[in-house]
């Protein structure tokens, strides 16, 4: 599997067509719902350099990865989840609250149809843009900002949170984890969790009445994707009193959300300065932060080098000449898949495309899309490990200058 690649709009915008179309097919994409959210805020943008906001928005999401990209839940949302007790993993695997569960002769199975927020682009590709996701975007950045500043710098005092002691963003992090992971004045740690991940006031006897009845354990072992985003949010607010991070650049807001993502990913790619300084800090050693300027220049030179090959071999579609990164020669793509996919340089490779696409194992996954709902009874397998798992994407057949399938293939 594809390296599993958070990222942000910027990245996005930098990179060209035919570049975009290499990232999609090399990289997992994780769409974070903060890439819509900034994506949308341009159609707010008055007009600059003879282009309207909505050209913008067109160039974003003709970009858009189709192929390998799935969006991720949003981090808020997941946090109450967690604080209510509903397993969110802490680890490598995109979040998602979408998804049928099917029975098709006797096994269950989950069926993952084109994301909204997929089909979104799509119509943006064409400047339709829905008063639907305008309000989705409005809410979410809504929710980002629905953070009582005044409340939260005294609930850090109450815990004894001093920010003149704070240097370096290292110092910062330190004091967030000390915060997060403390047994004492637990109460207070709690309501302040709550206070700093938003959580609507109209739950929190629901919280922590579940939370009191098993003996108020640390937050860290209570719930531990809400522990994690609250370590991000207090570091912010303690580098924010400290300097560290200006308080003029509201972007900031929306930058530091992105950190509440990187347990889910391979990759983060950002050229943002407070992500190049802040994200190494949150990430495990198995994780690896890039610059966009160096990922875009690995893509440049994979799109120089297929293209020195024939047209007919390029009609056959890049799922039929490029399998895998190059295997031969220096290659940056090459270098991060040799970190996050071992083993990629000996497997063997899939056939043709084309027969893989009439094969029997195709045939079994169309007939778990159209296999009818399985009831809360027949529900037998943990949400994050089922046995079979059909996933729909929308595929444009040419994009940029390359077929992403094959040239001759029937539009089924």
């Amino acid at each position: 599997m594809e390296p599993i690649t958070l990222f942000d709009k910027s990245f996005l915008q930098s990179l060209s067509i035919d570049e975009s179309v290499w990232f999609d097919h090399f990289f997992h994409a994780m769409i974070s719902p903060l890439f819509y959210v900034e994506t949308l805020a341009d159609l707010d943008k008055v007009a600059r350099l003879g282009k309207t906001s909505e050209d913008e928005v067109k160039i974003i999401a003709s970009k858009f990865p189709e192929s390998h990209g799935d969006p991720a839940a949003f981090h808020l949302d997941l946090c109450i989840s967690s604080l209510r007790r509903y397993n969110v993993p802490v680890k490598r695997g995109i979040p998602t609250f979408s998804g049928r569960p099917v029975i098709d002769d006797g096994t269950v199975g989950m069926v993952m149809e084109i994301s909204p927020e997929a089909e979104a682009f799509n119509r943006w590709v064409n400047k339709e843009f829905s008063q639907v996701e305008h309000q989705h975007a409005k809410s979410w950045r809504s929710q980002l900002a629905n953070v009582d500043l005044a409340e939260t710098a005294k609930q850090l005092q109450l815990l004894g949170i001093n920010s003149k002691s704070c240097k370096t963003f290292s110092d910062a992090k330190i004091i967030a984890e000390n915060i997060v992971h403390g047994r004492d004045k637990v109460f207070e740690r709690m309501k302040l969790a709550c206070l700093m991940l938003r959580v609507p006031p109209e739950l929190y006897s629901d919280i922590l009445r579940g939370w009191s009845e098993i003996g108020s354990p640390a937050i860290s072992s209570y719930a531990p994707y809400a522990a994690y985003v609250f370590t991000v949010e207090v570091f912010f607010q303690i580098a924010l009193a400290a300097n560290l991070i200006s308080t003029e650049r509201p972007s900031n807001l929306i930058d530091i959300a992105y950190l509440s993502y990187l347990p889910f990913c391979d990759i983060f790619v950002s050229d943002d300065h407070l992500h190049t300084k802040c994200a190494p800090l949150f990430m495990r050693n198995d994780q690896q932060f890039i610059r966009g300027l160096d990922l875009k220049r690995g893509l440049k030179a994979i799109d120089e080098h297929f293209n020195k090959l024939s047209d007919e071999e390029k009609e056959k579609g890049i799922l039929s000449f490029a399998k895998s990164p190059p295997k031969e020669g220096e290659f940056f793509i090459s270098k991060i898949w040799d970190k996050h996919c071992p083993g990629w340089r000996t497997r063997k490779e899939f056939n043709n495309p084309e027969d893989i696409l009439t094969s029997e194992q195709v045939k079994k996954m169309i007939a778990i899309h159209d296999a009818p709902p399985a009831s809360k009874g027949q529900i037998d397998f943990d949400s994050q490990n089922f046995d079979r798992l059909s996933i729909v994407r929308k595929v444009h057949k040419k994009k940029g200058k390359w077929f992403q399938v094959p040239k001759n293939l029937k539009n089924k």
